[in-house]
């Protein structure tokens, strides 16, 4: 229950952060002439009947292929795409930041589990047909990408798009794969009746898919498998079965009674040396932290837009 209310406060913070206030943007004509908004409009904040200096420039941009009037259907089709279009993008990024902090990466390091994975391609599948139709609406001339702040910012939140959905594409197709038979291999060699076992193949045994869960404390090992604080291999939306908590448990608002109270199945072996992460396991870290940068990227190009 604590993990889903986590999760709806960052969609929460998400939606408050892209709903847009009262605009105060600068109009373009006042960006080239430094007049205030009243030259333009008869309200003195913007907005509402043009004058006739207003309808002049109007018209100017007009033959410049710079303005696009929209009938008032066409405003309602445009509000109900840009609705699904901000839905997607909060579902989106709310299942990022939810797995990337409160989660950590660790939580896919088997491989993305099914459901992130569908609600990631769909999402993205979507903001991309309803963002083209948007733009569409938006941007009458390819200059427009490159001369205006509002075309410009619009350039940098679709190549910042591209970005996580090139990355999205490199882990679902290359990545992937190989984390999900990497750790199969290893499941398929480890019997669950095994007592003692390596930091590696403990990992294996992370509540997940009807499997046991471990979890490791000062060398010893215990299952909390039937634990209800345990439930699916997570504990309060941070910690998961099949790592060592030792190091964890130090900043917890409990004591280790709470671990040694579960049944002890074995012991913690020691290894040496630490072996070598593969090529596509560090570049699953690497994206991972990468989209979660570009998400605060793209919500501060939009908190710029609206508000700077």
């Amino acid at each position: 229950m604590r993990k889903f209310l986590l999760l709806f406060i960052c969609l929460l913070a998400l939606i408050v952060s892209l709903i847009p206030s009262l605009s105060s943007a600068t109009t373009e004509y006042a960006r080239q002439t430094g007049f205030k908004c009243n030259e333009c409009h008869a309200e003195t904040t913007g907005g509402g009947k043009l004058t006739k200096e207003g309808e002049e420039f109007r018209d100017d941009l007009k033959i410049k292929g710079l303005y696009r009037p929209l009938s008032k259907t066409q405003k309602i089709v445009r509000f109900i795409i840009g609705y699904i279009h901000l839905f997607f993008a909060i579902a989106w990024f709310g299942t990022i930041l939810y797995v990337h902090i409160l989660l950590k990466p660790a939580y896919a390091s088997k491989g993305l589990p099914k459901g992130e994975l569908l609600l990631g391609w769909f999402s993205i599948i979507i903001l991309a047909i309803t963002g083209a139709l948007l733009t569409i609406a938006r941007i009458p001339a390819w200059k427009v990408f490159y001369t205006t702040r509002f075309g410009i910012l619009l350039s940098i939140k679709i190549i910042l798009f591209l970005i996580m959905v090139s990355t999205a594409v490199i882990v679902t197709l290359y990545i992937g794969p190989r984390m999900r038979k990497k750790w199969r291999i290893k499941e398929k060699h480890i019997p669950e009746s095994k007592k003692d076992m390596t930091d590696e193949e403990l990992h294996s045994f992370d509540g997940k898919e009807g499997r046991p869960a471990y979890v490791a404390y000062k060398g010893l090992i215990y299952d909390v498998t039937a634990s209800k604080l345990w439930k699916s291999g997570s504990h309060a939306a941070k910690h998961l079965a099949g790592h060592d908590m030792t190091d964890a448990l130090k900043t917890a608002p409990h004591g280790e009674e709470k671990i040694m109270s579960m049944p002890q199945t074995g012991k913690l072996i020691p290894t040496p040396e630490k072996p070598a992460t593969p090529f596509y396991e560090k570049l699953f870290y690497f994206f991972a932290y990468l989209n979660l940068v570009l998400v605060f990227l793209i919500v501060f190009v939009i908190a710029l837009w609206r508000w700077g």
